[in-house]
């Protein structure tokens, strides 16, 4: 009885978890690659710099270059994505076939009339014909087109400046309109040599870049499929 129970509760798990994995909506983790966490944070170096300098020293110096450099500075992050891809396809294919039988005739050498006779007879039941044929073709086309753009801008935080000098960014950024909210979320890893004289980098320059750009609200619920229907989908077999 106990063994029966224990059968009964691992079957029912494992249909729950087949289930499930055709449930689960897609996600993005934001978590810095594993380079990112193993790489050691470059160590700030204080020069000597001689008292009464004309460019002066400090957290916001006269003449000092303004792009992001350090932990916690802010760098703003251009978002210009252009997803492009077209594909067309054609099949075609054709088969005829034929096919043939004789049985044969029979003849006489002789002049002799029962004999001949006998032959006509013979030939009459053995020269049988058969003939056939089939013919099959098939013809398929496809295509597809898709082109996706996104554009916007979001401030993102310097979470990490590793030993050759790259930073880990991330920056989130939440909007709410007549109870709707949008969140930009993204992550990656830049070089400061690509940030420009405006503080800004595009994000074509962003390594192991994450970006995330939803909606939250009445107009999201109303569109997403009830958690009935997804089960039935996925437990469906036809």
């Amino acid at each position: 009885m106990r063994i029966s129970l224990y059968l009964s509760i691992l079957s029912a798990s494992l249909l729950l978890s087949g289930c499930t994995a055709r449930l689960t909506e897609p996600e993005i983790t934001f978590t810095p690659p594993k380079y990112v966490e193993e790489m050691p944070s470059r160590e700030e170096e204080n020069s000597f710099v001689a008292r009464g300098s004309l460019f002066g020293q400090g957290d916001s110096p006269l003449f000092s270059d303004h792009k992001a450099m350090h932990v916690n500075d802010v760098v703003t992050v251009v978002i210009s994505e252009t997803a492009s891809s077209s594909n067309v396809g054609k099949k075609a294919l054709s088969e005829a076939d034929t096919l043939g039988l004789n049985g044969g005739v029979f003849t006489s050498a002789g002049a002799n009339s029962t004999v001949n006779s006998a032959v006509n007879k013979l030939n009459g039941l053995s020269n049988i014909g058969f003939t056939g044929g089939s013919t099959s073709s098939y013809a398929g086309s496809g295509s597809a087109t898709k082109n996706a753009s996104f554009t916007t801008t979001v401030s993102a935080r310097i979470v990490k400046v590793m030993s050759n000098g790259n930073y880990f960014i991330t920056g989130r950024r939440e909007i709410m309109v007549d109870d709707q909210k949008q969140i930009m979320q993204l992550s990656g890893v830049i070089r400061p040599y690509d940030i420009d004289q405006n503080n800004q980098i595009n994000s074509a320059k962003i390594s192991d870049a994450k970006i995330l750009y939803a909606n939250e609200g009445d107009v999201d619920r109303s569109t997403q499929r009830g958690w009935g229907s997804k089960l039935v989908e996925a437990v469906w077999p036809f």
